[in-house]
């Protein structure tokens, strides 16, 4: 399975967001500028997020997108399937009921069901609170080195 550009910008732009201070807008084109992703396709991937109720626009001069919810409320799993649709990884399991004529003598669906059993479970389990974590992890050790490199980064 291979996760598209536009849920891996998405998840970018959602952690963009979830790093803002609670009350802060921030504008596609500061993403698109800090991101180095086109401007015109994260514009394309906020209507998405906000039909699927994880981002909120606020328009005039202090406008901009916001998240809907705290980061420890929403998770990359909730991300991808609001982008995507579904994220199983063959589309005999995208409904709740198998519409396959084949499914019951499918020698392959439980190893399927297995894999997509797999990535539900990482990717429900980790939120935008942890991806923000991490980052300002990465961030404190980038700033480290580049003080006792004598600003040299």
């Amino acid at each position: 399975m291979k996760i598209s550009a536009k849920s891996r910008y998405a998840l970018h732009l959602m952690l963009a967001l979830a790093m803002q201070e609670q009350g802060v807008n921030l504008s596609v084109k500061t993403v698109a500028e800090s991101q180095g992703i086109s401007e015109k396709y994260l514009e394309q991937i906020i209507p998405l997020l906000i039909r699927g109720g994880l981002v909120r626009s606020v328009r005039g001069a202090k406008g901009g997108y916001h998240l809907t919810r705290d980061p420890e409320d929403c998770t990359v799993g909730a991300i991808l399937r609001t982008v995507e649709g579904s994220i199983a990884p063959v589309s005999c399991l995208d409904d709740e009921v198998n519409q396959c004529a084949r499914c019951k003598e499918c020698v392959t669906l439980d190893l399927w069901a297995q894999v997509d059993q797999a990535i539900s479970n990482v990717v429900d389990h980790v939120t935008l609170a942890d991806l923000v974590d991490k980052q300002r992890r990465i961030d404190a050790r980038r700033a480290a080195h580049c003080q006792s490199a004598r600003g040299n980064c």
